[in-house]
């Protein structure tokens, strides 16, 4: 993922974010009241249309959103099938869901790398299919004269309140040039640590994810960066009245370990010991050779662990950064637990893949999901969208194959409104 949204250089400011007013607000909301309340002009008319679906990715030019954009197209113009796109198989025909020829691709970064030139590399690193980037080069020019710079960069003097106006008018012209039906905001940047007592600023993840209320957007948080997960923010989300999710994708170590541990819970296996160890290169990888950015991501690895069990087992999760592994990634876990009549056992893993091309079809599935939600009038956080977070909304379980059931029957919902 992206370097992203450093926080040096700020001033002071007061950290509460006010419910946006009508002379700061604008997007599309989904209903006339809504839109006047938050000075979203022109957003009813807007959201009725069957126009196309925006996806404005935080971090634009990482890994993650370079392959969900080069994938998208690829998937559309029918040269790879949708492999690993859950929103592509059968349960999910008839949803309403927006097809993938229709999604409009955008973003924030900080960086200023051409999308063309990172899906070559992606392609050099053997992320994407050699190319590739060559058949989509159309496509990835478009998503990248749409890419906004993000900040707070070092040196910004901007106010939070400043931010995420800027922020949330690059969203609204976004909107409007395109004229989209909905857009979902999607945050695929590098991880930060999580804020301190002492800090006045809301982190920048926050601040993006401020702007997307204001701009009557959809959210998903696939970091375990804060987003909307700050009580700055409570009275903004409830004003709002919009669909978000969740918060750190599952996608590697993680999802297997939501299948293992119910498994040591059914079958009456006293676990005793639960360790793993990352190696992984990348933005990602530089990210996380922070100690507070590594503890941010090992909360959300710990808590599926901790909410099948009932308590954590003994043990710990390793984050190393090798840059000599570039975009790939390997997780190795280690289980001690206990059989019949005390007998000692274990049960090793090995996770080798990739990162990104294991995220982008979830950040897929979750801009359709999410923007199909909106289009129905649903609001407030998806805890049935669990199935994709290792930090999902609550009243979910931790479970994978429960997780998968609640995302069925939130298809069959949506196919019952379509």
């Amino acid at each position: 993922m992206t370097a992203h949204a450093d926080r040096e250089g700020r001033t002071d400011a007061p950290g509460r974010i006010d419910a946006p007013s009508p002379s700061e607000a604008s997007g599309p909301a989904g209903s006339a009241d809504r839109a006047e309340v938050l000075g979203l002009a022109g957003a009813a008319d807007r959201a009725e249309s069957a126009g196309r679906t925006g996806v404005w990715f935080i971090g634009a030019r990482g890994s993650v959103a370079t392959t969900a954009t080069a994938g998208c197209a690829a998937i559309a113009a029918g040269l790879h099938p949708p492999t690993g796109m859950v929103t592509e198989t059968h349960p999910f025909a008839d949803s309403g869901l927006p097809a993938l020829t229709d999604l409009v691709f955008g973003g924030h970064d900080t960086l200023d790398c051409p999308l063309s030139k990172r899906a070559e590399a992606l392609a050099d690193g053997g992320v994407l299919p050699h190319g590739l980037p060559s058949a989509v080069r159309a496509e990835l020019d478009a998503a990248d004269t749409e890419i906004r710079p993000g900040g707070p960069l070092p040196g910004d003097t901007r106010t939070d309140q400043e931010l995420i106006a800027a922020f949330a008018a690059d969203l609204t012209d976004f909107a409007h040039r395109h004229d989209l039906a909905r857009t979902v905001v999607i945050n695929v940047a590098s991880t930060e640590p999580a804020p301190g007592p002492g800090d006045t600023r809301l982190p920048a993840s926050s601040l993006y994810a401020a702007a997307a209320l204001r701009a009557g957007c959809s959210y998903a948080n696939f970091t375990p960066s804060t987003g909307l997960r700050t009580p700055a923010l409570t009275d903004t989300v409830a004003a709002a009245g919009l669909p978000h999710a969740g918060r750190d994708g599952k996608t590697g170590q993680t999802l297997l370990r939501s299948v293992l541990a119910p498994m040591f819970l059914q079958r009456a296996l006293a676990v005793r010991a639960w360790s793993g160890s990352n190696l992984l290169g990348g933005g990602d990888g530089a990210a996380l050779a922070d100690p507070a950015a590594a503890a941010a991501k090992n909360a959300g690895k710990e808590r599926v662990l901790a909410d099948t069990f009932g308590t954590a087992p003994e043990g710990e999760v390793h984050i190393d950064d090798v840059p000599a592994m570039g975009d790939w990634k390997t997780a190795w876990d280690h289980i001690a637990f206990d059989g019949f009549l005390g007998s000692r056992m274990i049960l090793q893993t090995i996770w080798q893949g990739c990162d990104s091309a294991l995220a982008a079809p979830l950040v897929l599935d979750l801009a359709r999901l999410l923007a199909r939600a909106h289009e129905a009038g649903i609001s407030g956080p998806l805890p049935e969208l669990g199935f994709y977070f290792k930090d999902p909304d609550g009243g979910t379980s931790a479970a994978l194959a429960e997780q998968y059931a609640t995302l069925l029957t939130f298809a069959e919902r949506l196919r019952d409104q379509a």
